[in-house]
Order: C-alpha cells, then structure tokens, then sequence
C-alpha cells in the first residue's frame, strides 16, 4: 500500500500545501482566520494540529456554486447575489470538512474541530488570499478548491501549524 499524500497549512505564510508522496508538492495562497489561530469554539480563529479530511462536500457542483450548511443552494456566486446578502460568509464550489486528531487540543468538548464547521473552502474571487480573513475557516481561490478536492479522499491527514518554528 502506498503512503498517502497530506496536507500542511501554515498560517504565518498563508499557504496550503499538498505533499503527495513521491511527487513535487503543490501549493497555493489561502486566508485564514483573521483572528488568528486558535481552538476555542466561538472564537473565529483557525485550529492548529494534527487533522484529517472527514467529509468531501460539492462533487460535480459548478464553480462557484453557493452551499449553506453544507449544501447548495441552487445559486451560483455573482456580484448581484453579494449585493442582495451583504455580510455573508461565502462558502462557495467544494467543502472539505476537517476533523481534529488531538483529544483536548482540537478533538472533544469546547475545541472540536469539526462540530466548529472547520472547512477548506472556497470564496468569491474578490476576496484577497494570503491574508487571515476567515471567520476560522482555509479559503481558497475556486479553481484552487476544485484542484485539490480532486487530489485528497477522505482520511486525508491536515496539518495546520503557526509556521516559523512552531
């Protein structure tokens, strides 16, 4: 059986980066949260740790498909639908679900990676990338989202660290 490929976030550098074994890794910009990181629910900030891909939402979906709790809509992302809701919090294309490995620091009671809806996410072209921006959530570029959706099947171990020496 051969190793899996993983997944390592870096909140200072706003990356994600996708190692498959055996292969140059892949890389692109994302936002996380502007609150920084963090495990607390309620906090809006990014979980760090040892995570993994417990559910892939949005397959076949169109690009810039709009979910809402984990589903479509029916709609697709335009600046007419942006302007109708103002403040919303786009999740847009494909979710990758994240579920915390660590008991106590992001798995279990008050730090749940997962009963926080801590997805991989798309976001609306617009929004600017390799900044915290998030409300605790990995944003990423649609056609970037679609990308590594492709890539990575549930089970997929996440790595979110604070980066520079963390």
């Amino acid at each position: 059986m051969k190793p899996a490929a993983r997944i390592e976030i870096d909140l200072a550098q706003q990356r994600l980066a996708l190692l498959p074994p055996g292969l140059p890794p892949r890389q692109w910009p994302v936002s996380t949260a502007r609150n920084g990181p963090g495990e607390r629910r309620g906090s809006e900030q990014t979980p760090r740790g040892r995570h993994v891909v417990r559910a892939r939402i949005g397959a076949g979906l169109p690009v810039g498909a709009v979910l809402v709790g984990r589903r479509p809509t029916g709609e697709t992302w335009t600046p007419e639908l942006a302007r109708a809701h103002p403040g919303r919090d786009w999740i847009l294309t494909r979710i990758l679900w994240l579920s915390g490995l660590e008991p106590g620091r992001n798995r279990l009671g008050e730090v749940d990676t997962m009963r926080r809806y801590i997805y991989i996410h798309g976001t609306p072209d617009h929004e600017p990338l390799g900044v915290p921006g998030s409300h605790g959530c990995i944003r990423m570029r649609n056609y970037d989202i679609v990308q590594l959706f492709e890539l990575v099947p549930v089970g997929t171990e996440v790595l979110i660290s604070a980066g520079a020496g963390s």
